[in-house]
């Protein structure tokens, strides 16, 4: 078994973490939450918004998938709604090949969308590999509408975003073009353009030459 099974499997074995003043019994009456999170629960009502939670960075789509198991397990459909890995496409070249891939955009964190209640909060807090809400403290804040709006834009982005693996004053080596193979140093980038202007030695002169992003890789 690879190291990176044995990672995978302990995710899968781990207990789910026992928040403070959640295991003890309560009296009737009483809420089980931490006093911060009941807070929050009291003031976001009954109204579905998107939180976000850490989880161990590399594991998100298995943490993903335990989330959704144990809504479906709990019956939690109409609390919980939507569990979302923010990802978007990025093309990269390498060894003088271009290629697509997918991309976390926060490495780490997932988005939920929710109804904050006592159970559906115990649900989330409680699967495997999720280390805790993102917000004020220990209180779940909600996204904005206009940082969820942004982010799905990113994901849902037509053109895939080119990644830039090089910087003012490193060499390059130009893949593409009449200077193919030349090596250069980068002068200036556009990423706006997606443009890079590199300076190269041609007939003894220093000559800059302006390339798409995907022309030129680090040397």
């Amino acid at each position: 078994m690879s190291e990176e099974d044995r990672e995978l499997e302990g995710i899968e074995e781990q207990e789910p973490v026992e928040p403070e003043n959640i295991a003890e019994p309560v009296a009737e009456g009483e809420s089980s939450l931490p006093p911060e999170v009941a807070e929050a629960v009291q003031e976001q009502g009954d109204e579905r918004h998107w939180y976000v939670i850490h989880c161990y960075s590399g594991y998100e789509n298995k943490v993903r998938h335990n989330l959704e198991q144990r809504i479906d397990s709990m019956e939690m459909k109409d609390k919980i709604f939507d569990v979302v890995v923010p990802t978007e496409e990025e093309i990269e070249v390498k060894d003088g090949q271009r290629r697509t891939v997918e991309r976390r955009v926060f490495p780490g964190y997932i988005l939920v969308q929710m109804v904050l209640t006592e159970e559906s909060w115990y649900v989330v807090r409680n699967t495997p590999g999720v280390t805790g809400f993102v917000g004020m403290g220990n209180t779940p804040t909600p996204l904005q509408p206009q940082e969820v709006s942004g982010i799905m834009k990113r994901m849902e982005a037509e053109a895939p975003k080119i990644k830039v693996s090089f910087k003012v004053g490193q060499k390059v080596r130009i893949v593409d073009g009449p200077f193919n193979d030349f090596i250069g140093t980068v002068g200036e980038i556009d990423p706006e353009r997606a443009k890079v202007r590199v300076m190269v030695s041609f007939f003894g002169r220093e000559t800059p030459v302006e390339l798409d992003f995907l022309q030129v890789e680090k040397a």
